[in-house]
């Protein structure tokens, strides 16, 4: 990370860094973060793993484990790699194919914000995918 991390944060707005909850002031601020492994997370990018409901949100779940240190990084890298290679074979659209592929290089990186980035690009598609099966499965059979 050549210039480091910027992180944005809204009046009151809270995130995690390396296991601890910093909590905005009344102001906007934005400040970047130069130090290399460390873990970042704003609040309002958590997932609730009652959400993490289909593939690509259980893989970005993952990712916000091991991100806040709830998993540790090598078992998430395994599971993150092995999810998404299951996922580039389930969508194959060029698409597609290039968020997962990024995501796959920054998982065995064990960069765990950027692999919940593109998995979080990679969401409106698979929602779009979802609801498509779904109006398209006849409930009689």
């Amino acid at each position: 990370m050549s210039g480091g991390l910027i992180i944005r944060l809204k009046p009151h707005e809270k995130c995690l860094i390396n296991g601890a909850v910093i909590e905005n002031g009344d102001r906007r601020v934005s400040f970047r973060v130069r130090s290399s492994n460390v873990n970042v997370l704003r609040l309002r990018d958590a997932m609730h793993p009652d959400d993490a409901n289909t593939p690509v949100k259980r893989l970005y779940y993952i990712s916000q484990l091991a991100l806040t240190g709830d998993m540790g990084e090598r078992e998430a890298e395994d599971k993150l790699v092995s999810g998404l290679d299951s996922l580039a074979e389930a969508l194959p659209e060029k698409f597609c194919g290039a968020l997962i592929q990024e995501a796959r290089v920054r998982a065995r990186a064990q960069q765990f914000f950027q692999v919940m980035r593109h998995l979080k690009d990679l969401m409106p598609h698979e929602d779009r995918l979802l609801g498509y099966a779904e109006a398209t499965v006849d409930p009689l059979g």
